[in-house]
């Protein structure tokens, strides 16, 4: 009988043979909780993909071997998945409190500058500075031209400047 794995009727006995006997021990070993299922099935094709250099006798060990190292693979992962679920985001910053109070200050004075800007320049100018836009695409959404629209952004940034003295 030739014994290369490479014959479909030899692969077809080795996986008779043997694939029960991986799963019960995948099985008995690690649980149902890796669908041992498709790590046999897995070892198996790897099996195939490399029969021109597995000789019929290392087969099993073969086959073995590959399937448990698929299960540990898979533990690996879940534990890498866990350690990330149990990182939590931090919820403080080591910014001192008084320097977390000058910017809520700092960000309601420039709420209130934007309050004061006429609805065409609060929209030039975050457009401008908030969005990124550029002052031609801005006229393009607004419909103005590009001199119009930098003439509203400079005169919204005149009026926050003046309303805002940690800017000067």
């Amino acid at each position: 009988m030739n014994n290369s794995i490479c014959d479909e009727k030899v692969y077809a006995s080795i996986y008779n043979d043997y694939s029960q006997d991986l799963h019960n021990y995948l099985y008995y070993k690690y649980g149902d909780q890796f669908n041992i299922t498709d790590k046999v099935q897995d070892a198996f094709i790897k099996l195939w993909d490399k029969c021109k250099e597995v000789t019929f006798e290392k087969a099993k060990g073969f086959v073995f071997m590959v399937a448990k190292n698929l299960v540990l693979n898979e533990i690996k992962h879940q534990k890498v998945v866990l350690k990330h679920q149990e990182v939590k985001p931090k919820d403080y910053t080591n910014e001192n409190p008084e320097f977390l109070l000058e910017k809520e200050e700092f960000y309601q004075k420039y709420q209130r500058a934007l309050a004061k800007l006429s609805e065409e320049q609060r929209v030039a100018f975050l457009l401008n500075k908030v969005e990124g836009k550029k002052h031609q695409e801005i006229a393009d959404m607004l419909d103005i031209t590009k001199k119009v629209a930098e003439y509203r952004i400079y005169t919204a940034f005149k009026i926050i400047k003046s309303e805002i003295k940690e800017l000067k």
